[in-house]
């Protein structure tokens, strides 16, 4: 059985929900063992057990959470049997399809963890304002993010 797990790191819990809406979206196929996890609170030990890590993250002032860039760096020295991976994040702002933060989250990836297939494009969610809520429309794109994860690694 293929094993997702989903991280994130929140601060008002927009992540989160976003976090939890894409794993809704992996739920959707079955067969599949799923977790989700707190990145502070997450066994970093027992990442190296899943199939295809989901990282997410806020952007804090045009980066990933330090917090995240933490946990990629110690991911980094896991012999990790995950061959595929994916990047979600969420900021305020205009409207854009991909934020910077995501970006760069996406670039600590490939490059600290080579071995392992970027599920692109990313997705980033708009909030409204620093502390949220989740913009109107913008849930819909997580569930949808988590069946295109799914729909990739299994082809």
């Amino acid at each position: 059985m293929v094993k997702v797990i989903v991280v994130y790191d929140s601060k008002y819990g927009n992540t989160k929900l976003a976090a939890e809406n894409i794993l809704e979206g992996i739920r959707e196929f079955g067969e599949i063992e799923t977790a989700i996890g707190y990145v502070k609170e997450t066994d970093i030990e027992k990442m190296a057990d899943y199939d295809a890590i989901v990282l997410g993250a806020p952007n804090h002032m045009g980066r990933p959470s330090r917090t995240m860039k933490k946990f990629v760096d110690r991911l980094a020295e896991l012999d990790l049997k995950a061959k595929n991976a994916a990047v979600f994040g969420t900021y305020s702002g205009r409207a854009r399809p991909v934020d910077r933060a995501v970006k760069k989250l996406e670039k600590m990836m490939e490059k600290k963890l080579p071995n392992l297939n970027l599920i692109s494009p990313s997705l980033s969610i708009r909030v409204k304002g620093i502390p949220g809520p989740i913009v109107e429309g913008e849930l819909p794109k997580c569930v949808n993010f988590g069946k295109k994860i799914v729909g990739q690694f299994r082809s």
